[in-house]
């Protein structure tokens, strides 16, 4: 299981969360943030931009919860924490695509085999970006490059290059590690997509991108595979 998850739980009794928090806490979770009511919830969401959120239905009154995932970070995935069973209460939480549906008193077996869903669901082979008024999905596949420049970054693809007002590090918190690596500090590469190599340099679409000094030990560590062979 990826430990390294950003983990939100938003539930207004604290008793339950402190009882979840220590439960991911003690199998060695180490970024998780409490939220006890609907305003620091819309503030943690925007700010630590978790990756899984376990969402009291209730939080603030009735379908408080639904209407916080309805406008969580695009990447989070939801795992509603609840009391109710009443089938009208889960048709709406549905609209929202949660990963699971946990009913309290919470069961640490459960807990953690609804973590392992979001997390194999974490596992995917695009990001979703905003272009405009639109939220486009592109393939790990289709990205070349991206190269940071100021307050922007510039998305460098097989068939445009997307502009994007975003950091180099919160995007490549988002993509697959194993395919992507920087080769400097505003240069970020899809190493599936490399053609050619030399000592400082690397060619992709017939690009040179050059590699700082800085990050050569990084990509030769993305240059092994899982063995660590070369």
């Amino acid at each position: 299981m990826d430990l390294s998850k950003k983990i939100l739980i938003v539930e207004d009794e604290i008793l339950i969360s402190d009882y979840i928090s220590d439960i991911l806490s003690e199998i060695g979770f180490t970024k998780l943030e409490t939220a006890n009511d609907s305003e620091e919830a819309q503030d943690k969401i925007k700010v630590f931009k978790p990756e899984i959120i376990l969402m009291d239905i209730n939080v603030n009154g009735k379908d408080t919860g639904i209407k916080l995932a309805e406008n969580k970070n695009i990447e989070a995935q939801i795992i509603y924490v609840t009391a109710q069973q009443d089938s009208e209460t889960i048709k709406k939480a549905i609209t929202t695509a949660p990963i699971s549906y946990l009913t309290k008193p919470i069961k640490k077996i459960d807990l953690l085999a609804a973590i392992h869903l979001a997390i194999e669901k974490i596992k995917t082979n695009f990001i979703m970006i905003k272009d405009g008024f639109e939220e486009i999905k592109i393939l790990y596949d289709d990205i070349f490059y991206i190269k940071s420049d100021g307050n922007y970054i510039d998305l460098h693809t097989h068939s445009k290059t997307y502009s994007l007002r975003q950091s180099l590090e919160s995007l490549n918190e988002l993509l697959d590690q194993n395919k992507f690596c920087k080769i400097h500090r505003s240069i970020l590469i899809n190493k599936t997509k490399i053609e050619k190599r030399t000592a400082s340099s690397v060619f992709i679409n017939n690009e040179e991108l050059k590699i700082s000094r800085r990050y050569k030990n990084d990509i030769n560590g993305h240059s092994h595979t899982k063995n660590g062979h070369s």
